[in-house]
């Protein structure tokens, strides 16, 4: 699979920022060699704009790239220049949530952690129809379907015959409880990701913590771990709470910790959930039972 031009944009500043800074090269005498003002190099270190080809030579010489790694410059920045599929919806995403799809799809790994909500990566059509569509949904009646199409969208990583995305994700017991369109809609879901675990076996990992582990206080947030089939890539976190929103954490050299902690979190909670058969089987109960309800 190509590269997503999110991850090639965000490989190339961050390789120039560290280069720059094994040189100890300042960032004002490197704008004052490329003759650029201080704003326009912020903006290409901090992936707002990519820089033009003619300065990337530039650079290449003043940060004394070797030969067989400026070709893997230029190569990054070609990468970067392609349309993502989000580019097909313009201002549908806010700015950091169109990134963090820009790197969902150039990953080779996500690990999952959802205390509530279905992961989106395992949402069935009818289930995202019925979510966009909700009262507590802030999506405009005009995008709905335009929100449908992209997560559907989102979820051809899980197929790709050639590379396709290793997913981990681990539910806590209430997500498959939360009657989102009601219950014939949920039961319809509940055996989509079953479905979907047992056609992937090799690349879909899905594990339930049950109400009934005594020893276990859900965490009362969604995050995510990226990590990427690019060596000089670290792992990226994408991190939801009611209290401080959502961000993508992504340079462990200022955010060590989180991604630290967060990796500490979701192996643990792997661990302690279900073993995959006994969260199927768990998953296809709750789904009968919801048939029985009715």
């Amino acid at each position: 699979m190509p590269l997503s031009p999110a991850v090639a944009r965000w490989e190339l500043a961050r390789r120039l920022r560290q280069r720059r800074l094994e040189l100890g090269i300042g960032a004002a005498a490197l704008t004052t060699q490329l003759d650029v003002s201080a704003a326009y190099w912020s903006h290409i270190e901090n992936e707002r704009n990519l820089v033009p080809e003619d300065k990337l030579e530039q650079l290449l010489d003043i940060l004394e790239i070797d030969e067989s790694e400026q070709h893997e410059f230029l190569a990054l920045r070609e990468a970067a220049r392609q349309r993502g599929w989000w580019a097909a919806h313009p201002g549908l995403f806010d700015e950091e949530l169109t990134r963090y799809y820009g790197m969902e799809w150039g990953a080779h790994t996500i690990r999952s952690y959802e205390s509530v909500m279905m992961p989106g990566l395992l949402q069935g059509e009818e289930f995202i129809r019925a979510l966009m569509n909700s009262r507590s949904a802030t999506v405009a009646p005009v995008e709905a379907e335009e929100r449908v199409r992209a997560r559907l969208t989102r979820q051809r990583r899980l197929t790709d015959a050639e590379d396709p995305l290793h997913l981990t994700v681990v539910l806590g017991e209430a997500v498959l409880h939360q009657q989102l369109g009601g219950p014939e809609v949920l039961a319809r879901q509940l055996r989509h990701l079953v479905v979907v675990a047992e056609e992937h076996p090799a690349t879909v990992d899905l594990r339930v913590i049950p109400f009934a582990d005594a020893g276990f206080v859900p965490a009362g947030s969604t995050f995510h771990l990226l990590d990427f089939d690019r060596p000089k890539l670290p792992t990226l976190a994408w991190y939801e709470s009611a209290v401080f929103g959502e961000t993508v954490v992504d340079d462990p050299a200022r955010n060590q910790n989180r991604v630290r902690d967060l990796t500490y979190l979701f192996e643990r909670m792997h661990r302690e959930a279900l073993g995959q058969v006994e969260s199927l089987a768990l998953i296809l109960d709750r789904a009968a039972a919801l048939d029985g309800a009715r």
